[in-house]
């Protein structure tokens, strides 16, 4: 389980870049690169990173479900996630 202060930092990244994204977009389209300079670091979407939502880990997240791997194969022995289920032949 990642760190409060980590899953905190991510959600306030999050809030920022959605807060920002339409003045950004206009800032690109007039090529306004000095206005884009101007703008909080945390307001560009490349400063975020995929994250489990459930615990936070960074490592094995997958993108189809929004959970790491850890996660996702609990929740699907447990018969949690629909249509999933464990191979066996």
């Amino acid at each position: 389980m990642a760190k409060q202060s980590v899953k905190a930092r991510q959600r306030k990244r999050e809030k920022m870049v959605a807060q920002y994204a339409e003045k950004r977009k206009a800032l690109k389209a007039a090529g306004d690169y000095a206005g884009l300079d101007k703008l909080p670091k945390n307001a560009s979407p490349v400063r975020l990173h995929n994250r489990c939502q459930l615990t936070g880990r960074g490592k094995g997240y997958m993108r189809h479900f929004g959970i790491s791997r850890v996660i996702f194969r609990e929740m699907a022995l447990n018969g949690l996630i629909p249509g999933v289920k464990k191979a066996s032949w």
